[in-house]
Order: C-alpha cells, then structure tokens, then sequence
C-alpha cells in the first residue's frame, strides 16, 4: 500500500502496537516498566476518585447534620425583647420556598443524675419544631415526641444518657446559674425533669451535649418570659439561601436580622474545601509521576525498536504511521490503566464500610473514633462531575506522556537505524 494511502490510526498501526506492548523475553524491563506504569496510572486514579468521594462524604455528612440539627436563618431582634415571635414566625412562614420558622431558646446547663454530672445545650422548642427536623425524628432511639409540648420532660442525645446512665422514664437534674436573684446574690436554679425520648443523631458532638425542652417550660426555666432568643427558619433549598435571605429580609422588616447558615459556617466549610482541593493537588501528582514512567518506557520501546522502524520507513511506513504506533503503545497503558483505577475506585467506595470494619478488626485500632470525627461511619460521595475530571485528567496526562516519545520515534533515521545491522 502507498504511503500516501495510509489512513489515521488504521489496522497495520493497531497490529504493530498491540505486538510491542506484548513484550519478548529480551524486552522482559521494558514490560516491567510498562506494568508499573499502569499500576501507577490506575492506582493513582483509584487513589483520586476515593479520597475525593470520602471528603466529599465527610462534607456531606456533615452538612446534613448541621443543617439537619440546625435552622437554615436565624432571625434575631436587635436591643428589643423577641415577645411577638408567633406574628412574626406567621409572616415569615408566607414567604414562598420557606417550610417553617420554629421559635427556639437556646441555653447551657448542668445535667446531672445519680451516677455523672455533665455539661449540655439545652434547646427549647416547641413539639411542632422538633418535628420539623427529619434527623432528630428519623433517629429516635427510645420515647416518642407525642405529647412533648405537655409532657413537661425533655428529650437526650443517646450518648449524654448513656454517660448519665439514664434512659426513658428516668429523672435528671438540671442546674442553671442564672436562677433566682436574692439580697444575697443569684442562685442557680435546680429542677428534675424526666426523660421522655432518647435519640442518636449520628454525631458525636450533638449526642453527647443535646437535650431538648418544651418551648413553654425552657421558658419558664430560663426566665424568658413570652420571649424566645430566635427564629430558626427552614427553606427548600439551602443552596439558594441568599435568594431567601433577601426574600425574608423584605418581608419581616428593619426590625429582624438575619443569619444564614453559610455565615455561621463559613470559616468551618472554607477550610473543607481547602483541604478538598489541596488533596487532589498532591494526589494527581501520583498520575503525573505514572504518566512520566510511560514517558521513560516508551523512550527505551524506541531505542530497542530502532531496527523495526527503519524496515517499516524502508516498506514505505510514513513518519505519521510510526508516530501513531508508539502514541497507540503508550496511550493504552494509560487508558486501560485509567479504567481500572475507575472501576476499583468505584467499587472501594461503594463497600467502604465494610472494608473500614474488616481492617477495624484484623488490626483491633478503630480508624474512626466517633469522638474525633464527630460520624460514627465512614461516609463516601462519589461526584460524577468530579470522577469524569479526574477521568480526563488521567487520559490526557497518557497521552501527553507518550507524544514526546512517539514524535522521536518518527522522526528516527531509516538509514542511520539499520546502518550496522
């Protein structure tokens, strides 16, 4: 065939590459540098795709529990009691996209039963409220909420009754020190309650330190009055939640400020993604240094094939076909390679609980104390935009690799290549 009949990336150039990368017993390094290269190439993206899915379930997981225990907006009063909450949480609760605007107090106590004495944040709200959040009724361990607002009990995280050694039924003392003020001082105040509902939240810093009061009784306990601290506002979609904020600041007026929970946040989720994006930095570098050993191999593939391109140069090969054929070589140990890191990286994230668990208990150390990480299991997101990029990322840094190579390759010599042979 002609040379000037040769087509782009046709069969001979598919034939020829598929034969290099099957190496002989003398080109035994040369296939031992392709192989680290693949596994490099498809470590490296099984590597990305996981980190990034577990920090990304990190961030989700926690938003949700933030958000899930928290109101999207707090509304506050500047330097004027809060007594007309129900007129306003009515006025803001007509405000299309929002769901509710739950009154709350919010106040540290001392928890104490037979057995412990432990600090906590007591949440007085309304039983209505406490429905309003899916993560508190869909994590109920023991109790009910029916009731709650008249029930004159409240309700514990299931770690703060398990240090208190308490359950349902049973009686807590709290104490504040903003009780009763006398000639002789301000006292605390002291009252026992009994606990109605447990529930487990699935992070450990709100297990451990959340009790839930009625609205009216929190009320009379912290000498509120007809009063509440905030509003906790919830809206249908708190990525939009400047569009609310805007929205709600229209409706409510100039005597009610507003805070969302990006701001209260904001300092928390900027560092998350700092770490998200410093993560994928260095972790790509594995790639790079896989793509950089394709490089190196395929520089000695053309070293070792120099008698080979000068007979296919003499047959009438042009320098495009025998650049092809390297750039073919080279390019599928990186995509094959990329493929199988996507493959294991998908697989790892969907099973890796179980993988955390299983090396949990070979090696008898936790790997994720609740305690520290504030989950109580491993979580893993995978983002399909993300996982395509880092697909991509690892495609093109293959086929970059091998165009330096392939380039030197084509334009190698047919006379100087078999001079001595």
């Amino acid at each position: 065939m002609a040379s000037s009949d040769t087509k782009p990336f046709a069969p001979f150039e598919w034939l020829i590459a598929r034969r290099y990368l099957r190496a002989r017993r003398k080109e035994g390094f040369i296939s031992v540098i392709a192989g680290f290269s693949f596994l490099g190439v498809m470590l490296g993206v099984a590597t990305l795709i996981i980190v990034m899915a577990v920090m990304n379930g990190f961030r989700h997981e926690l938003f949700q529990k933030i958000l899930g225990i928290n109101g999207h907006i707090l509304v506050h009063k500047i330097q004027v009691p809060f007594d007309d909450y129900d007129a306003s949480a009515k006025l803001l609760g007509a405000v299309p996209g929002v769901k509710s605007a739950i009154p709350l107090i919010e106040g540290q106590a001392m928890i104490s039963s037979d057995v412990n004495t432990l600090g906590s944040l007591v949440r007085g709200m309304p039983e209505s409220g406490i429905k309003q959040l899916p993560l508190v009724m869909k994590n109920i361990q023991d109790g009910t909420f029916d009731g709650f607002d008249s029930s004159e009990g409240v309700a514990l995280g299931i770690r703060l009754a398990n240090s208190l050694r308490v359950g349902v039924g049973d009686s807590i003392s709290l104490v504040s020190p903003k009780g009763a003020c006398t000639p002789l001082g301000c006292m605390p105040r002291i009252k026992r309650y009994k606990v109605v509902v447990t529930f487990e939240l699935g992070m450990s810093e709100y297990d451990k330190t959340m009790v839930f009061m009625p609205l009216r009784e929190a009320q009379r306990y912290f000498s509120r009055g007809d009063q509440v601290d905030v509003l906790e506002v919830i809206v249908e979609q708190p990525d939009r939640i400047l569009d609310y904020t805007n929205a709600l600041r229209l409706a409510g007026g100039p005597s009610l400020h507003f805070t969302d929970w990006r701001k209260r946040n904001e300092t928390f989720f900027t560092v998350l993604e700092v770490e998200r994006t410093v993560m994928f930095i260095i972790l790509s570098l594995i790639v790079l240094v896989a793509a950089l050993n394709i490089v190196s191999g395929l520089m000695m593939l053309v070293k070792d094939k120099g008698r080979d391109i000068g007979i296919l140069r003499t047959m009438g090969a042009t320098q495009g076909s025998i650049m092809r054929v390297f750039l073919i070589t080279g390019a599928s140990i990186g995509v094959v390679g990329t493929i199988a890191g996507l493959i294991i990286g998908i697989i790892f994230c969907w099973n890796i609980e179980l993988i955390r668990q299983f090396v949990q208990k070979v090696t008898g150390t936790p790997l994720m104390d609740p305690a520290v990480y504030y989950l109580t299991k491993l979580p893993a997101v995978i983002d399909p935009r993300e996982t395509t990029a880092i697909v991509l990322m690892a495609l093109a840094l293959s086929v970059l690799a091998t165009l330096y190579p392939s380039w030197r390759a084509s334009r190698l010599d047919p006379v100087e290549a078999l001079r001595y042979e």
